[in-house]
């Protein structure tokens, strides 16, 4: 009787002694919830103002449709050549994103050094030289961006400033000119990568469909033809290809966060 009253009372003093050990235990400390994850994507939207610098050829195809008043019909080839050189210039638009699509107008004027030249096969002893000196372009874009990268096309008008000589190739002399702004279309696609929260850089290709025209061509005042006076009509085609690195500054929001 005593060993089970002695049990009795050691279970009951166990019983006491539980909830206050448990009571003795240091309490659970409090952890924050992680904030959650939020991804920074690139905007292009804004307007921007930019440089740009590379190289451009220009293929030019010369037919003789006049030589000093005298008609040439049919016309006759004179021969091509391409008028290659350096470029700089500059570019001002305006992109507004939507989702992954970029839409965008853009205005860019280049200074130019694109020159050639190639004997006359209808006169050997002449030679047919042609220069760019400047052109513009005036396009629309449409792209698709991945973050801080973006891919376009764009289209629009182009415009050249074009300088064309004739030359007599025995005394190196220039006996005939002529000058011309000449408006085409321009095509072309480019690849941008944004490196920093307002810059970005990138690297364009374009091609101008500039047509064929009649130039008339005007005496220089050597070999006793009277300065200014008309000399001939050539047909001149002309296509022309440039690539160019650019950087461009942009106003706007360079990020916006994404949860």
């Amino acid at each position: 009787m005593k060993k089970i009253l002695l049990g009795t009372v050691a279970l009951v003093a166990l019983g006491f002694a539980a909830p206050a050990s448990a009571a003795d235990l240091a309490a659970r400390p409090y952890t924050k919830a992680p904030p959650p994850m939020v991804a920074a994507i690139y905007d292009w939207s804004g307007f921007y103002i930019g440089l740009n610098g590379g190289g451009g050829w220009s293929h030019k195809c010369w037919d003789i449709r006049n030589n000093f008043g005298a008609v040439v019909s049919p016309s006759v080839a004179e021969g091509c050549h391409d008028a290659t050189g350096g470029t700089v210039g500059g570019q001002i638009g305006y992109r507004w994103q939507a989702s992954s699509w970029v839409f965008g107008l853009e205005a860019q004027g280049n200074w130019a050094d694109l020159k050639g030249s190639n004997t006359s096969l209808f006169d050997p002893l002449t030679r047919n030289e042609s220069r760019i000196d400047a052109f513009g372009l005036f396009t629309g874009q449409i792209g698709w961006a991945w973050n801080n990268a973006l891919l376009y096309v764009k289209g629009g008008a182009a415009v050249t400033s074009d300088h064309y000589r004739n030359f007599d190739i025995p005394t190196g002399v220039e006996f005939a000119r002529a000058n011309e702004t000449r408006w085409g279309a321009a095509v072309g696609a480019g690849v941008e990568f944004g490196f920093a929260p307002n810059w970005s850089v990138g690297f364009e290709y374009d091609h101008l469909f500039m047509g064929d025209r009649d130039v008339n061509f005007s005496a220089t005042g050597t070999f006793g033809i009277p300065a200014g006076s008309f000399t001939g009509t050539d047909r001149i085609r002309q296509d022309v290809d440039l690539a160019t690195v650019r950087v461009n500054y942009r106003w706007g929001g360079p990020v916006v966060a994404k949860y």
